[in-house]
């Protein structure tokens, strides 16, 4: 812009500096026509008036006209000051005032006497070799009788002229100097008057082209610059909205991606990953930054899953398959690839979606395990039922101990076929959250007794001490018979796998305690001195239908479902539950519920 501005001031101080010089040639011009002009009036009139003062036919021979017309020279060269000349009509000078005229040459051919002699008057300018100068001559013919007899020259100097132009010319560069000076001033302040507001739109346009779209352009001025200036303020506020609402969008989407449950990647035309959200990077293992811009099949990706993408990539189709992952981590992964095109034959890339279903599979499994569970375990008392109740049929009612004991053995597996419908029903319930949930206030020391006292026949039949550790003054919000279902559950379990004379322990205390000095949740820890569970039985002790020891559970009357009934249980209480067991040394159950729901 400053380059701009001094080219602007340059054109504008060449234009006035060229109007001015050519103004000032053309007034030298004109004074120095003028003063010529003037000079050749007053020559010729002293001319005739010397031809009308001369007698040109003097008397005498040559030699003695000669010498007169000298002296008349001389005479009018002291008084008029100027140079005359004395010229026959054949050329030859006859006298000169300031030169001798016998070295002179023939004046013939001179351009003022060849005028005098066709025109009556004859002007030449020429520098004289004479005088070393320039020189105006005038000239006129002599006549006599209407004849031309000779010609009278008069010269006179044109350095008073000459002086007067360098003069003029002196006046003209002075005066151009001051016009260029002042021309300079002028012009650098209209060319800054219009490059400064040019220089800030160039500014506010750069700041805008650098994604600054809040910059503005200042306007002072309403002419064409200003207009131009709110052209470009509007222009910028509706990048601005724009540029908004673009990176909104952007934020949405970016949120939507970075939040979703499954995983999305995209790859290029160039076979480049440009796209990876957190959850695809959780699922193939490595960050953004570690595959952003490499080439999927440089990214040691799953093999498969490579492939799968090659695949698309070459036929340009659809491809829905499932596969298992197991790094970082073993998971069952639903793959959609699809082709984005631009055209029908134009492609700008794959969007692949990746869906863990690990979960959907496992409950599946789960189920499965569940129906396959509920069929054998219903199948065996019912078996049991059906093979006693056919001998009794087949006539072992004849024995009346022998039949006896055989009803009470069906009366017992009805007994726990009764428990483990009822067990499944629970469940079923429980898992779907309909069975409602009355909270209120607990008074866990009581609360804990009274639970013992249900289990102490039990307990007496084995010898087992039942202790409890509950402060007086402990209190929670708890559904009263689920809270003592879980508690009866865990301490029948305990009784059951803790032999003869053994001890089972209740203990209830604050976990966390606040700023006032209140706890905020109760742990329970349940523990016996029990054969224990082994660390490989731990992680699946809540499944259903899942015994450590088959055939003591079944002797034990056990249904498989009591521990995940706990589970789901303590889960609705929005507590949680943790075993921890050593075999040979017994298992304590530690759970941790909210005082106030």
């Amino acid at each position: 812009m400053i380059k701009f501005r001094a080219r602007l001031t340059l054109i504008f101080i060449v234009l006035i500096g060229v109007s001015v010089l050519a103004a000032g040639i053309f007034m030298a011009k004109m004074i120095q026509d003028s003063h010529i002009e003037a000079l050749k009036s007053s020559m010729i009139r002293e001319l005739r008036i010397i031809m009308a003062t001369m007698n040109w036919n003097m008397p005498g021979s040559e030699a003695e006209q000669v010498r007169r017309f000298n002296d008349q020279a001389a005479l009018l060269k002291r008084s008029a000051d100027s140079r005359i000349t004395y010229i026959r009509k054949d050329g030859k000078v006859l006298a000169d005032s300031d030169h001798d005229p016998a070295t002179m040459d023939n004046h013939s051919a001179r351009e003022e006497i060849v005028d005098a002699g066709a025109g009556g008057e004859g002007y030449s300018i020429r520098y004289s070799d004479t005088i070393g100068r320039n020189m105006l001559y005038a000239a006129v013919p002599v006549k006599e009788n209407g004849a031309v007899v000779g010609y009278l020259r008069l010269a006179m100097s044109l350095e008073d002229v000459e002086q007067s132009i360098r003069q003029v010319w002196f006046g003209l560069i002075v005066g151009l100097l001051i016009v260029f000076i002042l021309a300079g001033l002028i012009s650098y302040r209209v060319a800054f008057g219009i490059t400064r507001p040019i220089e800030r739109i160039t500014q506010v346009a750069q700041q805008i082209t650098n994604l600054n779209y809040k910059a503005r352009v200042t306007i002072r001025k309403k002419d064409e610059i200003g207009q131009l200036g709110q052209a470009i303020n509007r222009m910028a506020d509706s990048l601005q909205l724009q540029m908004n609402r673009i990176q909104e969008n952007e934020s949405r989407l970016k949120s939507v991606l970075e939040n979703m449950i499954s995983g999305v990647m995209m790859i290029d035309r160039e076979e480049k990953i440009v796209l990876l959200n957190r959850a695809a990077e959780d699922i193939v293992g490595f960050s953004g930054q570690e595959l952003h811009g490499k080439r999927f099949d440089e990214a040691k990706l799953h093999f498969e899953f490579t492939q799968l993408i090659r695949t698309c990539i070459d036929e340009h189709e659809h491809i829905r398959d499932e596969m298992v992952f197991y790094y970082p981590t073993e998971r069952i992964l639903e793959i959609n690839l699809n082709p984005v095109l631009q055209t029908e034959d134009e492609w700008s890339g794959v969007l692949i979606v990746l869906h863990d279903i690990t979960a959907v599979r496992r409950l599946e499994r789960m189920r499965s395990e569940f129906v396959a569970n509920v069929s054998h375990e219903l199948k065996t008392p019912i078996a049991a039922v059906k093979g006693f109740a056919e001998t009794l049929l087949a006539g072992a009612l004849n024995d009346k101990d022998t039949a006896k004991s055989f009803l009470q053995i069906i009366f017992d597996e009805s007994e726990r076929l009764n428990r483990l419908i009822g067990d499944i029903l629970e469940l079923s319930k429980i898992e779907s959250k309909r069975i409602p949930m009355n909270f209120s206030p607990v008074h866990l020391n009581s609360f804990v007794g009274n639970c013992l006292k249900v289990m102490k026949t039990e307990a007496r039949r084995k010898q087992i001490d039942l202790e409890m550790h509950v402060d007086d003054d402990m209190y929670m919000e708890a559904d009263e018979d689920r809270l003592r279902q879980i508690l009866i559950n865990l301490l029948s379990n305990g009784i059951n796998y803790t032999p003869e004379g053994g001890r089972v322990r209740v203990r209830v205390e604050g976990a966390v305690t606040a700023e006032d000095g209140e706890y905020e949740t109760v742990r329970f820890i349940i523990s016996d001195t029990g054969i224990g569970i082994p660390k490989k039985d731990l992680p699946r002790i809540f499944e259903r239908f899942y015994r450590v020891d088959k055939a003591r559970s079944r002797s034990s009357g056990g249904t498989g479902l009591g521990l995940s009934i706990v589970k789901h249980l303590v889960e609705l209480h929005k507590g949680s539950i943790r075993v921890e067991s050593e075999v040979g040394f017994g298992t304590r159950f530690i759970i941790e519920m909210p005082v106030i729901h």
